[in-house]
């Protein structure tokens, strides 16, 4: 099975401590290794304003984690630690290993028509006239 990648961001309590979220990072993290899976990134992005109240809050603690998995059950296990985690208020899943080879297919399938597309000539310098318009 082929190594999938992912983006997992979670949003915490404004008020809650930094050692707090420290603390929920390293479990996260220890719960993808445990389970074979591999965190390639970690952002802290700080407190922010979001776009619509959650849980009566108008801020949160973001951050971001990008994680590379052969199996599912590694994201099953991340997200059910988050959900059971109070200072968590909101996470969100997102695959990206189908996004990025559908990127790079497109990406050949333009590089090949423009190789068909035969080069349009320049235009002729400003002041030099045809026979046809003279």
């Amino acid at each position: 099975m082929e190594e999938r990648q992912y983006d997992l961001i979670f949003i915490c309590r404004p008020d809650t401590p930094e050692p707090e979220i420290d603390k929920i990072i390293a479990t996260v993290e220890h719960a993808a290794t445990e389970k074979g899976g591999k965190i390639q990134s970690t952002e802290k992005w700080g407190r922010r304003r979001m776009a619509y109240v959650v849980k009566r809050l108008r801020e949160g603690y973001y951050v971001y984690m990008v994680v590379r998995s052969n199996h599912s059950e590694v994201i099953k296990e991340l997200e059910r630690r988050l959900k059971v985690s109070d200072a968590v208020i909101k996470y969100l899943t997102v695959r990206l290993d189908e996004e990025l080879k559908r990127q790079e297919k497109l990406k050949k399938h333009r590089e090949r028509r423009a190789a068909r597309r035969p080069r349009r000539a320049a235009p002729a310098a400003g002041g030099e006239q045809t026979a046809a318009t003279a």
